[in-house]
């Protein structure tokens, strides 16, 4: 490897570490007694709603052949909203499950 590929490789590098540094922030976890979990569930739930209308937006301008419409910024879109539904439905498997056994426990 020359040196001018490793410098372009640690700008890309830095340019992509700029960019998930938002996303970190919102998962880091909230100080105590600032958030409690329904407003966090609440604010998943509309999270996930967001990203299914923003994939759909992006699919009927996609088949509408509007300008600017990008097929990969299409899939990428439905993929994350996919994943982000399958995510919420495993949650909400695992909330009921923890019901249903904190109600079969004996007292």
């Amino acid at each position: 490897m020359s040196q001018i590929d490793v410098n372009n490789l640690l700008s890309q590098m830095r340019q992509l570490s700029l960019q998930t540094k938002p996303a970190e922030q919102s998962f880091t976890a909230a100080a105590p007694g600032q958030t409690d979990f329904s407003s966090l569930l609440k604010q998943s739930i509309s999270s996930v709603a967001d990203a299914q209308m923003d994939a759909g937006n992006q699919a009927a301008s996609f088949e509408r052949g509007d300008e600017g419409a990008d097929l990969g910024r299409t899939m990428v879109a439905i993929n994350k909203a996919d994943l982000s539904l399958n995510t919420l439905t495993q949650v909400r498997n695992k909330l009921v499950d923890a019901y249903n056994n904190i109600m079969n426990m004996p007292v």
